[in-house]
């Protein structure tokens, strides 16, 4: 009898890594069936090669998030020191991610930010603007069958 409580113990544990809560990555639109919404999404799938929508919701999502965030900055005075120290961050971040040019050092400039300033940074819209595809969908496929490395370090995904 005892042997078979051990291995039950055993099994009940295996499972601990996958009972965390995972974080919202996106956000659905609030209108379904809006035209003008539909439209530029399919624009934006066409135009980038994206698989589906949630890929577009999830970059909105970020964008939105680093917006509000320097948007809260902003009502703060300029030498407040939570503004010095979160803005820096929120601009070095994005200039980490190429998103932000190295010059443009001003919390003003993030709320500029467009969808398409966060497209053009992935692994799949570089490969095919560096001519490494013959189209936007061949780099797609060119980084999930492990073709292309960034670095030494061979990458599958598209979004990187």
């Amino acid at each position: 009898r005892k042997p078979k409580q051990e291995k039950m113990k055993k099994e009940s544990f295996q499972t601990q890594g996958f009972l965390r809560k995972r974080s919202r990555t996106a956000k659905v639109p609030r209108r379904p069936f809006e035209k003008e919404r539909l439209d530029a999404e399919m624009k934006l799938i066409g135009e980038y090669g994206l698989k589906n929508k949630r890929e577009i919701w999830r970059v909105q999502y970020i964008l939105s998030k680093t917006r509000s965030a320097a948007r809260t900055l902003l009502t703060l005075d300029e030498k407040h020191p939570k503004r010095l120290f979160e803005g820096a961050a929120i601009i070095r971040r994005l200039h980490r991610l190429g998103v932000l040019d190295e010059d443009k050092n001003n919390l003003d400039y993030v709320l500029g930010l467009k969808i398409n300033d966060f497209m053009e940074r992935r692994l799949q819209t570089q490969v095919f603007k560096l001519g490494l595809a013959k189209s936007i969908h061949h780099a797609r496929v060119l980084i999930k069958q492990r073709h292309i490395r960034v670095g030494r370090q061979i990458v599958n995904v598209p979004s990187f």
